[in-house]
């Protein structure tokens, strides 16, 4: 593991209450290639090693994290702000891309055929791609790492973590959970910045790298898009999104209110997934937005270890003046307030449940990700009309539809441009399966073999 010298440090702080929790180093470009020497040296031997060797690594780091998922717990809500309960939720869904990954090390399959024309063979197998930098973002600290680690490992590649500025803490734990289950020095290197240009710029430079795995917003993918094709570096891109969450007026809306709950919600909204827009039939709007404001006003919100806490505070000061530019672009706009709208007094970056009807086409907040704990309603006459407002985006990660009927939610999902789709179900991510959007919300896709393919690449042998 790879951290930069102590000439400097930088602080992370608590978004409960602004106080400094620790200090890291503040890595520079030439740590970052410091960090690509360690990567380059360890590869030939992790590669080389058995597919059952790293598997069984892999599965001693889900055994080790599951045995300290307090820990991880802990260390989320201090740097990022959720409550405990979902804390320790994501420490688990962390652990299990461990697990999910340990088991696919040894399915990178290969195939074999005869030419169509008869003249050879062809044998086709999976090497791995090679040193990889690994971006990750601050919503997910514990879960954003392994999604890309496990993969990255199981295909027998050696990485560069460069974790969030925001959140490095939880890096730093998880590659020491890595350690204490036997990866191999140089292998995972972490390098922790709080001014990741340079560095990433420099480290994508380096002719070493040959796979960039980032998770964050689209408008910084599409940099390092662009840095990354100076080398012609392979790309992974889960961006942004601004899912839709339509409810048809067949809906169960004892139903769609908790999954809105949960597809809102989940993270405090601070979530790639979380629904951006709700979309309800004109018909069951105003029963559906009555009960949506009854469940967010219940929400406790407090400090994430606080007891009973529900919704932590949004990650930093910037995050909290985007929501209440947000909030307050569509209420001058015609939306009304039906529950919160306004900052919360006193320490920290607190923010309350908020819901919004009447929103009108324009508004900022249907446009760009909130991220954070608003819902705004919208209302539709018909399906086509649904289909269009939900499509009307850049980004395309997920949707969500209700509806009691399947086979009619199924069709009207297969029209929403977007990588996948909740069917009655507000959290749609899993290990097992194929994680990823589709227009400006990403390349690729993490999680299932999908994600192991990403760090793999097919090589061709023609033979008699």
């Amino acid at each position: 593991m790879v951290l930069a010298p102590e000439r400097s440090r930088f602080p992370v702080l608590d978004p409960a209450d602004g106080s400094v929790i620790e200090t890291v180093p503040a890595a520079m470009p030439e740590d970052g290639l410091a960090a690509v020497d360690a990567a380059a040296a360890a590869a030939a031997d992790w590669a080389a090693r058995a597919p059952r060797e790293r598997a069984e690594t892999l599965r001693r780091a889900f055994d080790r994290m599951t045995e300290r998922l307090d820990d991880v717990a802990h260390l989320i809500v201090r740097e990022m702000g959720k409550p405990f309960a979902e804390a320790r939720g994501e420490a688990g869904y962390a652990a299990e891309f461990l697990r999910w990954f340990s088991e696919e090390a040894v399915r990178a399959n290969g195939d074999f055929a005869t030419a169509p024309a008869g003249t050879n063979r062809m044998l086709v197998q999976h090497a791995p791609i090679g040193v990889s930098l690994l971006i990750t973002p601050w919503n997910f600290p514990a879960a954003m790492a392994t999604r890309k680690l496990g993969p990255a490992l199981a295909a027998g590649c050696t990485v560069v973590l460069k974790p969030a500025e925001e959140t490095p803490l939880t890096a730093l734990l998880v590659a020491e959970i890595l350690r204490e289950a036997g990866v191999p020095e140089g292998v995972v290197n972490v390098v922790t910045t709080d001014d990741p240009g340079p560095l990433t710029e420099a480290i994508l430079a380096d002719p070493r790298v040959r796979k960039l795995s980032f998770t964050g917003s689209t408008a910084v993918g599409r940099h390092l898009l662009g840095l990354a094709a100076r080398s012609v570096i392979s790309t992974s891109m889960e961006l942004g999104g601004n899912a839709p969450f339509l409810v048809l007026e067949d809906a169960d809306l004892d139903i769609a209110v908790a999954q809105a709950m949960a597809a809102k919600m989940r993270n405090g909204g601070e979530a790639c997934t979380a629904a951006n827009r709700f979309l309800v039939h004109e018909s069951v709007a105003e029963a559906f937005t009555a009960r949506l404001t009854k469940a967010m006003q219940a929400v406790k919100v407090a400090p994430g270890l606080e007891p009973g806490a529900e919704l932590g505070p949004l990650i930093n000061a910037a995050a909290r003046e985007k929501v209440e530019r947000l909030v307050a672009d569509a209420v001058a706009r015609g939306a009304r307030v039906r529950c919160g709208g306004e900052r919360l007094e006193g320490p920290g970056f607190f923010y309350p449940p908020t819901v919004l009807d009447r929103v009108q086409p324009g508004s900022e907040l249907l446009r760009e990700e909130i991220f954070g704990p608003v819902a705004p309603v919208m209302t539709f006459t018909d399906e086509d009309e649904a289909i269009r407002l939900a499509n009307d985006t850049e980004y395309g990660l997920v949707a969500f539809v209700c509806s009691r009927d399947l086979r009619r939610a199924m069709a009207v999902g297969e029209e929403i441009e977007t990588g996948m789709v909740g069917l009655n179900r507000g959290v749609v991510s899993d290990p097992a399966a194929p994680f990823g959007g589709a227009k400006q919300s990403g390349l690729g896709r993490e999680g299932g073999h999908h994600g192991l393919l990403e760090f793999l690449e097919p090589k061709y042998f023609a033979f008699d």
